[in-house]
């Protein structure tokens, strides 16, 4: 790091960061360069270099002395803001908010320090992982049915010649949209083929959707918590993400209410059923609620509604109750067959669904007909309701099991889950002053544990340090020694 006065002598460097101390940032060196940054900052506050209340540059004075991306001191600052180093305050920029830098922070001569994840580390998706993946989103293959899937797999593969022309269909494998319509008008709601548009997942038909409906600056609303990429990708997009309270009875709707009138959302994303990271769903009156709220305020609503095949029977459905007006619905098979098959669906009203088809088009053509045919195979097999069945117990039993064991470790749920893969749990105290979630995960991590903590789907500064759990992966005594252990630091 270069000395405090460093960057008087910097040309690029504008007058209001004067005397500001320029970070000596290693391209191509270990770690990425959001790593460095925040290692650096947080090292000058440990050093009394950066004192309480200290104003840090504007996000742009920043990225033209130290040479970075605007989009890399953004995610540099949030990280700060969620170690509890830095305060944002609205329309006056970032301050020094703590003195103490946590000893976790700091790694310990000789240690090889695994990178810090975040909510977009590659350990969290890639599967390849020797950590335990207490965090992770997906179940071990055994509990999707591999024989199930490795038969429509090879079934895909045995696609006609004449198939190998073209990119495919660009509203995807006429086949299984046909199925789909004809399942969720069985089931949901009346909607045709043409209406459903299919995807590269659930996170891409957002982007898609994203892409669509918002520009820079538009207010979206999100729940707080939430789902962690959803946050990302907002941000990406250069909207403002509103986080709108969610808790063990649902939806804060006088929040929502308020920062409606404040804000003028173009979309709110909601968890219908089985909410990530809570397991909750909303009750039918909070649904014909959310709705109205929507209909007031002009703002569509998009309904992700991946995990309603590991619901129980009957719970509400936005888009049911809408018709496809102003709602939007998001699907997927990740939940009850495989992550690696990348299938998602949209569903949108017909005057809406075309221009979706051209924006998918533009950001990347057509989707896999491979993959969307093992999908279609897999669904119409004869064992897939069974499949389905089973997992559904698997579950049950899990998050039973789950629930007492993190109990009988000193945590809290934070809501009763009504189905799914996941518990949120945590402390009612903080097992320490001076550690968070993220600190925390990153302890675990070393302890070759792979952790999802609430920093990463809130956007208000979490009150309690607590965790969200898939119910695959708790039963292992390794989780639950890392946690009594954390339990026993002191405060």
């Amino acid at each position: 790091m270069e000395p405090a006065n460093s960057a008087i002598d910097q040309p690029d460097c504008p007058p209001a960061a004067a005397g500001w101390p320029v970070v000596a940032i290693e391209r191509g060196g270990k770690g990425g360069l959001v790593d460095q940054i925040v290692s650096a900052i947080s090292a000058m506050v440990g050093a009394r270099e950066l004192r309480i209340g200290t104003k840090m540059p504007s996000v742009r004075q920043f990225a033209k002395c130290n040479g970075v991306s605007t989009f890399t001191v953004v995610e540099a600052y949030d990280r700060l803001v969620t170690l509890g180093l830095l305060s944002s305050r609205r329309g006056s920029g970032y301050f020094v908010a703590r003195q103490d830098v946590p000893a976790a922070l700091a790694p310990m001569a000789g240690e090889a320090t695994p990178t810090a994840i975040d909510a977009l580390t590659a350990h969290l998706y890639s599967g390849m992982s020797d950590a335990l993946a207490v965090g992770a989103g997906w179940l071990p293959p055994e509990w999707y049915g591999e024989d199930t899937i490795l038969d429509a797999v090879r079934h895909a593969m045995r696609i006609p010649a004449t198939r190998l022309r073209g990119y495919g269909h660009p509203l995807g494998f006429p086949t299984l949209r046909q199925h789909l319509a004809a399942s969720l008008s069985e089931h949901l709601f009346p909607v045709e083929p043409e209406q459903i548009l299919l995807t590269h997942g659930a996170t891409h038909a957002f982007d898609l959707i994203l892409r669509t409906l918002t520009k820079p600056g538009d207010a979206v609303f999100v729940e707080d918590p939430g789902y962690s990429n959803l946050l990302s990708l907002i941000r990406h997009h250069g909207c403002i993400a509103v986080g709108i309270p969610r808790g063990d009875q649902g939806l804060d709707f006088d929040a929502l209410a308020r920062q409606a009138a404040l804000t003028q959302p173009k979309i709110m994303f909601v968890n219908t059923v089985l909410q990530n990271p809570l397991g909750t769903s909303l009750s039918a009156a909070h649904a014909h609620r959310l709705l109205g709220l929507a209909e007031q305020f002009d703002f569509w609503l998009v309904e992700d509604d991946i995990y309603r095949e590991l619901a129980p029977r009957g719970e509400a459905s936005l888009a049911a109750m809408d018709g496809l007006r102003r709602v939007i619905r998001v699907g997927s098979f990740s939940k009850t067959l495989s992550p690696v098959l990348r299938v998602g669906s949209i569903c949108a009203s017909s005057s809406l669904l075309p221009e979706l088809v051209r924006v998918k088009m533009l950001a990347g053509l057509t989707t896999s007909e491979i993959n969307e045919r093992a999908v279609y195979h897999a669904i119409s097999a004869r064992p897939y309701k069974r499949m389905v069945d089973k997992l559904i117990a698997q579950l049950e039993a899990g998050r039973e099991r789950t629930i007492d064991s993190l109990r009988g470790a000193g945590l809290t749920p934070l809501a009763k889950p009504r189905g799914g893969m996941f518990v949120s749990a945590g402390w009612t105290q903080t097992p320490s002053a001076d550690w968070n979630g993220q600190i925390i995960a990153d302890q675990a991590l070393k302890s070759g544990i792979l952790l999802s903590p609430c920093d990463f789907f809130m956007l208000r500064r979490p009150e309690t340090v607590w965790f969200r759990f898939n119910v695959a992966y708790t039963d292992h005594p390794q989780l639950l020694t890392f946690l009594r252990r954390i339990c026993r630091q002191p405060n």
